[in-house]
């Protein structure tokens, strides 16, 4: 079960062939992509997605279709699909035919997997990776794409592989000066004495995390303050509670980190972000 529309073209069955071999999303990569929750029906948080879409684009010397556009085609992808299923919308950006400056885009979206559901009640297990640079190494470097969400993914999907065959069910990469920065499709948020945090971008080169910020926006519903700093390894044993947020994920807790559990924390952060 799944769905496919193209700009231009409207939906169209899933298997239908609409790009084209020499795109240079498919030979290298070079595109963008947004992935958003769909709940009722309808695509939540479309728009600050979109902007962290444009900043993607602007950091990658990439023209978009308008905002408009960009609406319009997620919305005709949500209007066809079941709106009593949970799904993943994903908007894609790609450079287009190479030599011809013509983007492609399109949306898909398919049904969030009963194994990521279940991580919200069981929790993640997880592994340190490492990244290879120090924490603020892509501040000075934008050809590194730090914060940017480009479709040049196979790093990403090697690490939860590595990961995933050491039995862990995702991995938190570590700078070389240990400072602990994101999960491979996830965001790390936790919890010290009623204040939320999470990494900052700026000076970190991850990617801003657009659940992260709306949980921030609302942390007082919970009694609690949000707040930004980097962390190392040694200090997230002491924390109060440690999570991964992304928009399909939702909120999964994290059980152990190398092995070494974590404390639990009974805030209602997935309640208050309605998953």
């Amino acid at each position: 079960m799944s769905v496919l529309a193209v700009l231009g073209r409207g939906v169209l069955p899933a298997g239908t062939p609409f790009i084209r071999a020499d795109d240079l999303g498919l030979s290298r990569g070079d595109g963008i992509f947004e992935t958003m929750h769909v709940r009722q029906g309808q695509p939540w948080l479309l728009a600050e997605h979109l902007k962290r879409l444009f900043l993607s684009a602007d950091r990658m010397d990439l023209t978009p279709p308008t905002e408009e556009q960009l609406t319009q085609l997620a919305h005709e992808a949500c209007a066809v699909w079941d709106a009593q299923t949970e799904g993943a919308l994903k908007l894609v950006v790609t450079r287009g035919p190479d030599g011809e400056n013509e983007p492609t885009c399109f949306a898909t979206i398919v049904p969030i997997s009963e194994v990521t559901k279940a991580a919200r009640d069981t929790g993640v297990h997880v592994t340190t990776l490492a990244y290879g640079y120090p924490a603020s190494a892509r501040e000075d470097a934008p050809w590194l794409l730090g914060g940017v969400k480009s479709l040049s993914y196979a790093i990403n999907m090697a690490t939860l592989r590595w990961a995933a065959a050491r039995g862990y069910g995702d991995a938190l990469w570590l700078s070389s000066d240990n400072f602990l920065l994101e999960a491979p499709t996830a965001s790390l948020v936790w919890l010290e004495d009623d204040v939320l945090f999470t990494v900052p971008p700026t000076g970190s080169g991850i990617l801003a995390g657009v659940t992260v910020q709306h949980a921030f926006e609302r942390a007082g519903e919970l009694g609690l303050s949000a707040d930004y700093r980097m962390i190392n390894l040694d200090e997230i044993f002491e924390v109060d509670g440690a999570w991964l947020l992304s928009s399909g994920r939702g909120v999964a807790p994290i059980r152990s980190v190398n092995g070494i559990t974590l404390r639990s924390s009974d805030i209602q952060l997935r309640e208050l972000l309605g998953f």
